[in-house]
Order: structure tokens, then C-alpha cells, then sequence
């Protein structure tokens, strides 16, 4: 059975945003869309009589059908389904990420300090998942996927702007990886992988040296990770981005054109907090092209 892709919707511009983009990646992939909106007061029965609980009734049915209406129409091809859920937010949202190919989120507009608000109930579901989630923005459209026209004109037609991915060779990447390089296949995209290191402290008169020494050997080591998914992915234009610096400085950078950035984070047992990494928690707030969040163990 195929593995849809789920959206989180909550009648916002950010989650009507998502799910378009969730239309197309389901395109691509050719899966189904899954539309989930999540309320705790419910549907219980021993409260159907209660006329409080109709005006949110009512709303919900509302954000599900017009989400349904408006995707009909763009994707005529995707298959939809939906879903209203008796349950808070996040929890509603992981779970039926569970059994999701990936998890679509809107993630709020620019804050006072230059920055994305990812929303607490998108951080706490992100924080929680165990399927890749993406985070999209309210004004992300079909032409930001693509590179600008000849005149610099936003196109639909265009070839897709790269994907990035930002990887530490210390950490589990299998999964981040496998996602990068299937995403940029899926666009006929060039994939940019982001790989920084820090120098340690030496004396002084023997920083220079020191620094190509620890540049030369990140380099190899970045190569030797990316070798098996060259072979499996041959068509795929592989640009190494090896810099000395902080990860989340560089990969603001290279995402600038992107249309896609993925990145991983550690699966945690407990339940307790919000801990996304301080990479990904970095890159959710500050870079303007849909994030993917890829957990690993």
C-alpha cells in the first residue's frame, strides 16, 4: 500500500500554501494526499448535542472541503482524501505521520527579528516525527520551485532550482541522504551538499597549516560518504560545499536560490520538551524555501 502524503491543515494561508505544495511533491512521487485537520474537541458522540461545539464543527468541515475544492481543481490527477481527527494538534499530526511517506506543514510568516515563526504546534510535531516533514512557507508558489526565465521572470517551466542538504559525516545520514538524492532525481535537480567543519585551537603559528589539514580531510571524508550515492544515483549533479564555519551560517547561504533544503535530526526517546537540534531549529526560523526535517536514530 502506497505511503500518502499527509498535510496538516488549519484554514491558515501557511497550511493552504502546504498543501499545494504537497499536491506536487505527491505528483512527483506518485502517491496520494491525505488532508488532516486535527481538533480536540472532537466528534465525540456523547457530545453531539452540545450547540457550542457546532460553530467549530462547522469550520472544521469548512477548511477540509475547501482545501479539498482548491486542490481538485489545481491537481486534477492527485488523489485526495480527508480527515478530521478528535485529538490535540501535534499528537494528531504525528501520528498520522506515521504512515506517511513524508509530513506537509505551513510554517508562519517573518517575525519582528528577521526570521520564520515554525509555529508550536509545528515544532512540537517535528520534534516528534518519525517520517521526513516539511515545513513550507505562505508564499511559497509553483514558480519558486523553478529557476527564474530568461528575462528573470518567475516561470513554472523553468528547470528546478537545486536541492540542498546539509550533512555531518559524524552523524547517521543514510535517511537524509536517500531523501536529498531522491528529491533532486525527482526534479531533475542539481543537489548542493553542505558539509562545515571547525578548527580546533592550535598556536597560533600553526593555524594555516592546521586549517588545510582539517579542510583537505573533510573533503576526503565528505567524498568518501558521497560515493555510494553517486553510483546509485549517476544522473544526479553533485556540488560539494565544504566551508569552515557554523552549519546553519553556511546552509542560509546556499539555500539563497534553493527550492528545497533537507536536513537531519536525531530521533529522541523522551517525550518531554521540544529538541529539534540546533541546526534544523536554525534553519526551520530563518530559511525562506521549504525545509525538510529527515529524523534518524
Amino acid at each position: 500500500m502506497l505511503r500518502p502524503v499527509v498535510v496538516g491543515l488549519d484554514g491558515s494561508r501557511e497550511s493552504l500554501a502546504a498543501a499545494d505544495w504537497a499536491a506536487r511533491e505527491a505528483l512527483r512521487r506518485g502517491l496520494p494526499v491525505r488532508l488532516v485537520h486535527a481538533w480536540e474537541g472532537g466528534m465525540a458522540p456523547d457530545e453531539s448535542e452540545l450547540p457550542e461545539l457546532e460553530a467549530p464543527r462547522y469550520w472544521a468541515r469548512r477548511i477540509l472541503r475547501g482545501a479539498m475544492d482548491r486542490l481538485n481543481e489545481r491537481y486534477p490527477q492527485v488523489y485526495l482524501s480527508a480527515e478530521q481527527i478528535s485529538k490535540q494538534a501535534a499528537d494528531a499530526l504525528v501520528a498520522a505521520g506515521d504512515e506517511a511517506e513524508l509530513l506537509v506543514l505551513g510554517s508562519r510568516a517573518f517575525s519582528g527579528f528577521g526570521g520564520f515563526l515554525a509555529g508550536s504546534v509545528a515544532l512540537a510535531t517535528v520534534a516528534r516525527a518519525t517520517r521526513p516533514a516539511v515545513l513550507v512557507r505562505a508564499d511559497q508558489t509553483l514558480e519558486d520551485e523553478h529557476e527564474p526565465d530568461a528575462e528573470g521572470r518567475p516561470s513554472a517551466h523553468t528547470p528546478y532550482r537545486p536541492v540542498v542538504v546539509g550533512v555531518d559525516p559524524a552523524q547517521p545520514c543514510e535517511e537524509l541522504l536517500a531523501f536529498a538524492f531522491e528529491s533532486a532525481t525527482l526534479r531533475a535537480a542539481p543537489l548542493r551538499v553542505v558539509h562545515t567543519w571547525q578548527l580546533p585551537y592550535v598556536p597560533h603559528a600553526l593555524e594555516a597549516k592546521a586549517r588545510r589539514d582539517v579542510q583537505a580531510g573533510a573533503e576526503r571524508v565528505l567524498d568518501s560518504v558521497l560515493g555510494p550515492w553517486r553510483e546509485k544515483y549517476p544522473a544526479v549533479e553533485v556540488t560539494e560545499l565544504v566551508e569552515e564555519g557554523r552549519p546553519a551560517q553556511h546552509l542560509l547561504h546556499a539555500t539563497r536560490d534553493a527550492g528545497l533544503l533537507a536536513v537531519g535530526r536525531r530521533i529522541r526517546p523522551t517525550r518531554i520538551g521540544i529538541h529539534t537540534g540546533p541546526v534544523a531549529h536554525a534553519v526551520m526560523h530563518h530559511v525562506r524555501c521549504p525545509v525538510a526535517i529527515v529524523p534518524h536514530e
